[in-house]
């Protein structure tokens, strides 16, 4: 199926546009960069916003069966120990004898290095939390762990969420957060790095409805990406294989997108069982059951897990949205990003540093930013600026010129089509609402 599909662009283009224009940058760069760590720019920062509140607003504001949380990154100890992560959160790891690189085992093909063909180590096993202590004091007793990922703040919450919300079975509690892992092999820009934010939904159902539930939140987890733009062609469905599920999943499925270096997992949908619970049971003593009023009985939920990376999500689409077209004889590169998800939704632009047209743009800018996210741009030709604009993703360019002191009205530009509307600035605010929607 890859042979078929076609990556949008080259990781290398992504990656020199989103430093260009202050989407990402590498991390602490004046000292040479930290491996695998990446900042948001200006431009990025508001980019995976708009992705998190996309998602937020599918997952929590448009239903009625959903709650959020927003747990510690620092949790005892021992919800490590219950969930698994302190004895069996690792990974296979190698070394080079040669040229002293380290790689993850089950990612090799042959027993050579595929850096300088030297002999490896045998393999040994390489937990993926990061340790730090809490205290003055740096001793065993004083361990703790930055979290591998955000689900057991949810399941040691399930209770205190039941009774502060009354909500009834099924319901969900979603998450945005940090999460640490101490990956071998990280790459592929901000695809794989060691710190990453998680969208995560834990979803409670009764058990033998799971399956059901699970087949919905896979359809509706994949609908949210092409409705915001995801070309269908590169998003595709990948059932897990039973060897290769978790040892707590009945069932999982990946969503995938065609990146540049190929088919890699957005977000994968799990049935979790009643593993999670019963663990935090077995572990704390408290219980973790719901009584059910309709059936009067007492039963350990199942839970479906929808589980996103708000990175991933942000790269996939930024490499979507990214084009490259001729125009008069020009390349115009142009980032077609879905309306809610653009930075800026709007520039304002003034023909010329002339107080006159200046003093009209900027009354215009503090008015329109009322509403949303707003650039101003006076520096050099407005041909220049508009390449600029839809090199950034802004929808569309507001341009006011000295006509605009006459008539009251401005010249509005279309990203996408690079239309052009008079449009009076009485009416403009009503206007872009309707062409952006919201």
């Amino acid at each position: 199926m890859g042979d078929q599909v076609q990556a949008t662009t080259t990781m290398e283009k992504i990656v020199s546009l989103a430093k260009r224009r202050g989407f990402i940058f590498q991390s602490s760069e004046i000292y040479g960069g930290l491996n695998s760590c990446w900042d948001y720019g200006p431009l990025g920062v508001e980019l995976k916003n708009n992705v998190k509140r996309a998602w937020w607003k599918a997952v929590v504001q448009m239903r009625d069966d959903m709650v959020g949380l927003d747990s510690s990154i620092l949790m005892h100890p021992r919800v490590w120990e219950a969930s698994g992560h302190v004895a069996g959160f690792s990974d296979p790891l190698v070394d080079c004898k040669q040229c002293r690189q380290r790689f993850r085992a089950d990612h090799l093909e042959g027993d050579r290095c595929p850096e300088c063909g030297g002999e490896l180590t045998e393999a040994r096993q390489f937990n993926l939390m990061f340790k730090t202590f809490m205290g003055p004091v740096e001793e065993s007793a004083a361990v703790v762990y930055l979290r591998p990922e955000t689900a057991q703040g949810i399941f040691v919450n399930f209770q205190n969420v039941l009774t502060s919300t009354r909500m009834k079975i099924p319901f969900g509690i979603a998450q945005i957060g940090k999460s640490f892992r101490n990956e071998i092999t990280p790459g592929n820009f901000t695809f794989r790095t060691r710190e990453f934010e998680q969208m995560e939904i834990e979803y409670f159902v009764r058990p033998g409805t799971d399956e059901a539930v699970h087949e919905q939140w896979i359809k509706d987890r994949f609908q949210w990406y092409l409705d915001y733009g995801i070309t269908p062609e590169r998003l595709r469905l990948r059932p897990h294989d039973q060897d290769e599920l978790a040892h707590y999943a009945r069932a999982c499925s990946d969503i995938e997108y065609y990146f540049p270096m190929g088919w890699s997992e957005l977000e994968g949908i799990a049935n979790r069982t009643d593993f999670d619970l019963k663990q935090h049971e077995k572990y704390s003593g408290c219980r973790m059951d719901y009584f059910d009023p309709a059936t009067n009985e007492h039963y350990v939920p199942y839970v479906i897990e929808p589980s996103a990376g708000a990175d991933r999500a942000t790269l996939a689409f930024l490499l979507d949205a990214y084009h490259e077209e001729e125009v008069n004889g020009e390349t115009r590169v142009v980032l077609k990003l879905h309306y809610a998800l653009a930075p800026y939704k709007v520039a304002v632009l003034p023909l010329s540093r002339k107080e006159p047209l200046v003093n009209l743009a900027n009354e215009l800018w503090r008015s329109l930013r009322k509403n949303w996210m707003v650039d101003y741009d006076d520096s050099k030709a407005i041909g220049r600026r508009y390449r600029r604009q839809d090199e950034i993703g802004t929808p569309f360019c507001v341009t006011v010129d000295f006509q605009s002191l006459e008539d009251n009205m401005v010249t509005v530009r279309d990203r996408d089509t690079m239309n052009q509307d008079r449009v009076p600035i009485a009416e403009l605010e009503q206007y872009l609402k309707e062409k952006l929607g919201f």
